[in-house]
């Protein structure tokens, strides 16, 4: 009975070792994956820092300008003046509709409690 119970156990002992074998290398694989997606979430953080710079670059008030100025005739921009906007008094406010009351509760006012009684 003794030697089954070496035999049994030798082969448990051989198949945690080939399962422990197999997780590290899962494990390991795993850590290498993540190294690389934090790799490249750098790589894609630099360059979205890079195009938010571009894009300050490219509108700035004083290009802006001089590209509206040199293309004024093909834009036909004009200025802004504050005739060109509406007074509030046209602006066309929704009317707004009081809900009809269907039931009415009439509520009065508690009465006071007398103290000392």
């Amino acid at each position: 009975m003794r030697p089954v119970l070496y035999v049994l156990s030798f082969l448990a002992l051989i198949a945690l070792g080939f399962w422990a074998y197999r997780e590290n290398y899962a494990t390991q694989a795993a850590l290498k994956e993540m190294a690389g997606l934090q790799r490249q979430i750098v790589g894609l953080r630099e360059a979205l820092s890079v195009q938010r710079a571009e894009w300050a670059y490219l509108n700035r008030p004083d290009r802006l300008r001089e590209l509206a100025t040199v293309n004024f005739d093909r834009l036909g921009l004009l200025p802004m003046e504050p005739g060109q906007f509406g007074t509030a008094a046209q602006v066309a406010y929704p009317r707004q509709t009081l809900p009809e009351i269907d039931m009415p509760v009439d509520i009065q006012a508690p009465e006071p409690i007398e103290e000392g009684l």
